[in-house]
């Protein structure tokens, strides 16, 4: 699943899998959880708001029940490791 850097509040990264109508969060913490049975519209809302927390808490946290997934670490490119890769 891609996932899309965000900065509000406690969201870090958000993505979704329209197949499965699965969304993931990142939290600052960084925990990981997926929430099944989300739609697209609710994705999009949640993706394009100015306010990505607050309609995460608002719409999502509270209506649909997420459980924890494992983290997947976001690497960093720097264009320098490939100069310097030994």
């Amino acid at each position: 699943m891609e996932m899309k850097r965000i900065s509000s509040g406690k969201l870090c990264a958000i993505g979704y899998e329209p197949r499965e109508r699965t969304l993931r969060v990142e939290l600052s913490d960084g925990s990981v959880i997926d929430y099944a049975g989300v739609g697209d519209e609710v994705w999009r809302r949640l993706s394009t708001s100015g306010s990505a927390w607050s309609y995460y808490r608002d719409n999502i946290e509270e209506e649909f029940s997420g459980r924890k997934a494992a983290a997947t670490p976001h690497k960093k490119s720097n264009p320098l490791d490939e100069l310097f890769k030994t």
